[in-house]
């Protein structure tokens, strides 16, 4: 069983938590059970997440509520523990470079600072 947890910089700030804040109800109500899918599912179906093509091991959660397309990116630290740390509402096809980038970049902070510990 996969573990969630979300990445928090070097301050305590929680870029994914701050996102969910902005959302309504509904919409964080539906990525709240994508979420648990995620968790609770040994194969979790493509359609609410995967592995990102050309990325340092960047995942996305993918969820829909109405027109609203949300991603949430991450990465795996382990087998079971999946850290989500950049989280966006989707308006093109394609995932925009600086979106992943940015996951990225947070993602390797994390690992620097686990090292450390």
């Amino acid at each position: 069983m996969r573990k969630i947890k979300f990445y928090r910089s070097e301050t305590g700030n929680c870029p994914v938590e701050k996102y969910f804040d902005s959302l309504t109800n509904k919409q964080f109500e539906k990525i709240a059970f994508v979420l648990d899918i995620i968790e609770q599912l040994d194969i979790v179906p493509r359609k609410f997440f995967k592995k990102l093509q050309g990325t340092n091991d960047i995942w996305e959660v993918r969820a829909q509520q109405g027109n609203n397309i949300f991603r949430i990116l991450g990465f795996f630290d382990g087998k079971d523990l999946v850290i989500l740390n950049h989280a966006f509402t989707k308006k093109s096809q394609k995932i925009p470079q600086k979106e992943i980038a940015v996951a990225e970049k947070r993602q390797q902070d994390y690992f620097s600072r686990k090292v450390k510990e």
